[in-house]
């Protein structure tokens, strides 16, 4: 019986989906957005964790909810958003400034613009600190649940899943301009526009190294301002933790969360508004997949089917 299982893992069937589905996985990335060694390594990594024991199996085979999320966000730069809707810049400005419009000697400014009028060290670093926080956090806490707790980790992936489709769906039904677009371009589109660091350059500074500056370099898409994800992941997060009963730990999501908050606005890089948005999608993401999973429809089948897999 024990020899008998190698022959069952590595199945031909097996192999043969695998392989269709990384070389189609190249394939497509070298035609939507060329080729780039990272795809290598990505197929590599699926392929050797997939291969490599039945508990690395269940492992990536968990984890491809984030792989497939992160497949998609790569494939948005073949389809940037402002070729398909008008680009948000003025409009979004002049809201932010009439609902939490700054009171300033010469005259109301924009949070943002406040910030970056009066920086701080102390602000700089946090910022940096909280921002670096943003993806980290969640692969870390993901990797936590599914060592601990794989039915929540699987709540948690696929909410996680959820938020950033609804995120990206609002990305190009309204295409919006960052702050630090305005501070720099004002109101005109310059769709050629590269990533840009804003308030985060200063944390580069303090720390001798481009760290941000590399990060912003591979950005899909500048007009993507509206919802955060940034703020809106810390949510995610901080809810499953809350429902895994991890006290301490949740205690530390609340603390980063509204760190990314406020690096968000301080930096430049969301308004207030755009927080608000993020933290609307993660609710709205959150609450469609834990009404599904608790009903008899398909996609309670479909969890059910998919923790089946991974316990």
């Amino acid at each position: 019986m024990l020899k008998a299982a190698p022959a069952v893992f590595f199945a031909p069937r097996t192999l043969v989906v695998t392989t269709c589905i990384s070389a189609l996985y190249l394939l497509l990335s070298v035609t939507l957005v060329g080729f780039k060694t990272d795809q290598l390594v990505l197929i590599a990594i699926f392929n050797g964790l997939y291969y490599g024991s039945a508990i690395t199996r269940k492992f990536i085979t968990g984890f491809s909810i984030f792989i497939v999320y992160w497949i998609i966000f790569d494939y948005m730069k073949a389809f940037p958003n402002y070729a398909f809707r008008p680009v948000h810049i003025e409009q979004l400005y002049e809201a932010e400034k009439s609902l939490f419009g700054i009171h300033t000697a010469s005259g109301v400014v924009t949070p943002n613009e406040y910030f970056q009028q009066h920086p701080s060290v102390a602000g700089d670093w946090l910022s940096g600190v909280f921002y670096l926080c943003w993806v980290p956090v969640p692969l870390l806490f993901a990797a936590f649940l599914f060592f601990r707790n794989r039915p929540v980790f699987l709540r948690f992936a696929l909410a996680f899943f959820a938020v950033n489709m609804i995120g990206f769906v609002v990305y190009y039904i309204y295409p919006a301009a960052p702050p630090w677009y305005v501070q720099e371009h004002g109101f005109s589109l310059i769709t050629s526009t590269p990533g840009n660091t804003a308030g985060l350059h200063r944390f580069d500074e303090l720390v001798g190294a481009p760290i941000f500056q590399s990060l912003y370099a591979k950005g899909s898409n500048v007009f993507a301002a509206m919802p955060s994800l940034h703020s809106a992941y810390p949510v995610v997060v901080l809810y499953y933790g809350m429902k895994g009963r991890y006290r301490y730990a949740s205690i530390l999501f609340a603390v980063v969360m509204l760190g990314i908050w406020s690096a968000a606005v301080y930096t430049s890089h969301h308004y207030v508004l755009d927080v608000l948005a993020g933290i609307t999608c993660a609710v709205l993401g959150i609450g469609c997949v834990e009404k599904g999973i608790s009903g008899n429809g398909p996609f309670s089948r479909f969890f059910d089917s998919y923790l089946h897999k991974i316990l």
